[in-house]
C-alpha cells in the first residue's frame, strides 16, 4: 500500500508517517517526492511517499491522521442530525439532483455534513457559491431547530479542503508578484472564511499587507506592497 506525507523536513515527514500508520521505521520504505527550500514567501517542506507491504496492519488504510481523528459514524445520530441530513437531502432532491447525505464529523459546537451526488459539480457551483448557499440554508435551519451555537459545515467531493489548499498557493503566488512589482493585486470575491485564510497566510510576510474591499458577503482581498497605501 502507498501513502503520502508532507512536513517541514524529511525526518518530520517520516516520523509523521510512522505515527499515523502505527508502524516502526523498518516496516516501510520511503521515497522522496518533492523538496522545497525555505524562501521569503514560501515555507520549506518535504513530501514523501511511503510504501507498506501488503499484509502489514496499519492504523489507517485510506485516511490521514487528521481525518482519522475526525472519523464519525456516518449515520445520523439523534433527532438534530436526522433533521439536518433530511433537510439538505430534501432541498437538493427538489432542485432535481440525486444525493446521499451522511455525517462527516462531529466536534464541539460543529458538525460536518457530506453530500455524495452524480451532480456534485453543480452543487458546488462556480468558486463554491452554490455549496456556500446550501451551507447557509443548513445553518439557518439549524438555528430554527434551537442550535444557533452549532456551526454546520457542508461539503462534497472534499471541495472545502481542495479550495483551501488552492487559496494558500494563490496567496503565496500573489505575494511574490506584489513584491516584485511593488504594486497591488485585487483577488477574486471570496466568502469570509476564504478571505480570513488569505489574510492569515500572508500575515507574517514582510513587505506585504492585505485588506478587504467591497460590500456584502463576497468581498475582495487586495494584496499590496507595504508602504504603497
Amino acid at each position: 500500500m502507498v501513502y503520502e506525507y508532507e512536513a517541514k523536513t524529511e525526518k518530520e515527514a517520516i516520523e509523521k508517517a510512522a505515527m499515523e500508520l502505527g508502524l516502526e521505521r523498518d516496516q516501510f520504505d520511503v521515497e522522496i517526492l518533492e523538496t522545497q527550500k525555505n524562501s521569503l514567501f514560501k515555507k520549506g517542506f518535504v513530501k514523501i511517499r511511503v510504501h507498506v507491504e501488503d499484509g502489514v496492519k496499519t492504523a489507517s488504510s485510506n485516511t490521514s491522521y487528521a481525518q482519522t481523528k475526525r472519523t464519525a459514524n456516518p449515520v445520523p445520530q439523534g433527532e438534530f442530525e436526522e433533521k439536518l441530513t433530511s433537510f439538505i437531502k430534501d432541498v437538493v432532491e427538489k432542485m432535481g439532483y440525486d444525493v446521499k447525505v451522511d455525517v462527516m464529523f462531529r466536534e464541539d459546537k460543529k458538525i460536518g455534513i457530506k453530500m455524495e451526488s452524480s451532480s456534485s459539480s453543480i452543487l458546488i457551483g462556480r468558486k463554491g457559491k452554490n455549496l456556500d448557499a446550501l451551507q447557509l440554508l443548513l445553518n439557518v435551519y439549524a438555528g430554527k431547530l434551537g442550535h444557533e451555537d452549532v456551526r454546520v459545515i457542508l461539503d462534497t467531493e472534499n471541495y472545502r479542503i481542495r479550495r483551501e489548499e488552492s487559496l494558500v498557493r494563490l496567496a503565496y503566488t500573489t505575494a511574490d508578484k506584489v513584491r516584485s512589482s511593488k504594486n497591488s493585486i485585487l483577488l477574486e470575491p471570496m466568502n469570509p472564511f476564504e478571505r480570513r485564510l488569505i489574510h492569515t497566510t500572508l500575515n507574517d510576510i514582510p513587505d506585504v499587507e492585505t485588506k478587504s474591499e467591497g460590500d456584502g458577503l463576497y468581498k475582495q482581498v487586495r494584496v499590496f506592497y507595504k508602504g504603497l497605501y
